[in-house]
């Protein structure tokens, strides 16, 4: 049962992306205005504000989610049905993708570090790549939100997607770590010859005009890379998502936090990501786990594994990697 349908919540999501789009301004036209590098203790502030923000988000959204069941003439006198229960389920659905998307974003933040060395950005115009190519995902993430509201409804597509996950899981267990050179790949290729690039970064700029015609500067190549990535991350995230639970409007609102503090943590993390050697054995099995609750573990469980089980398992793989990389990677003395 989905209880906030788009076709009657559909203010909250308005209001929700007007909520998205001013704090995107404000971080952008005001806070880094002017392009700088981003240092670990500035990055180290946004993450716990973006991770402050969210958890606040979820606190009032468990007292809307409890108004309305409290109040909504359609659940009052419902068998079985309790109120506060659902609500704290509703918030713990809500943390549990929250979570799950900021440990599969750790991938995303690989990527971006292979991405800007191999562009050559420098540091202080990272942020602003990292920007725009974050509001290109928000517009992805939407669109895949959408469709997987409706595609999740037919039990076959639950099976497939969870069936995707497994093999991801697996496959991300036996994929090699070491850097991987763009120079190869397709989308670069096709990029090149699809625009004309001026080979060196002209400040912040996305575009130059040169002999009278415009070419793009390494940092459009470096935001059109990043915007395909995503694109490719998605295929796994928001399934991910819909394993924990079927409310689009908790599955949006969780991915876009999630995304909103990417780059933050990115800046956090870019001096210390070759110490989780073992993060991949954690995201590996978390997307194994959410592909088995999809396959399997619902069905087993009356149609819904317990929501706060699935938070402790998640909780308890992303926890352990880390815990074991920073153990292995600790100096002596």
């Amino acid at each position: 049962m989905v209880f906030f349908t788009f076709a009657e919540y559909w203010w909250f999501y308005i209001a929700f992306t007007a909520f998205v789009l001013v704090v995107l301004g404000l971080d952008l036209g005001v806070f880094h205005k002017k392009a700088h590098e981003v240092g670990f203790k500035e990055a180290s502030a946004w993450t716990a504000l973006w991770v402050s923000m969210a958890l606040g988000f979820n606190f009032i959204f468990y007292l809307f989610a409890r108004h309305h069941f409290l109040t909504d003439p359609k659940y009052l006198g419902l068998p079985g049905f309790d109120p506060e229960a659902q609500a704290k389920t509703t918030a713990l659905e809500f943390l549990t993708g929250f979570v799950v998307e900021k440990a599969l974003a750790i991938d995303n933040i690989f990527v971006f570090a292979v991405v800007f060395g191999y562009f050559g950005i420098p540091k202080k115009y990272q942020h602003r790549v990292l920007f725009w190519g974050i509001l290109g995902a928000l517009v992805f993430r939407a669109t895949f939100i959408a469709l997987g509201s409706v595609l999740t409804q037919y039990h076959g597509v639950v099976i497939f997607f969870g069936a995707l996950l497994i093999a991801t899981g697996i496959k991300m267990v036996f994929a090699g770590s070491a850097p991987r050179d763009l120079e190869g790949t397709f989308i670069v290729r096709q990029l090149k010859r699809v625009f004309r690039v001026h080979p060196q970064v002209e400040g912040q700029k996305f575009f130059i005009r040169k002999n009278g015609l415009i070419h793009v500067t390494p940092l459009f190549l470096a935001l059109i890379f990043l915007e395909l990535s995503d694109i490719v991350f998605a295929v796994d995230s928001v399934p991910a998502i819909f394993a924990l639970t079927r409310e689009p409007l908790i599955v949006f609102t969780s991915n876009i936090f999630a995304i909103l503090g990417l780059r933050s943590m990115y800046f956090m993390l870019a001096g210390v990501m070759d110490r989780f050697v073992f993060i991949k054995y954690g995201l590996a099995s978390v997307l194994v786990f959410v592909g088995l609750k999809m396959v399997w573990l619902d069905q087993a469980f009356g149609g819904k594994f317990p929501i706060t089980w699935s938070l402790s398992v998640i909780g308890a793989l992303i926890g352990s990697s880390i815990a074991v990389s920073l153990s292995v990677n600790r100096k002596p003395g």
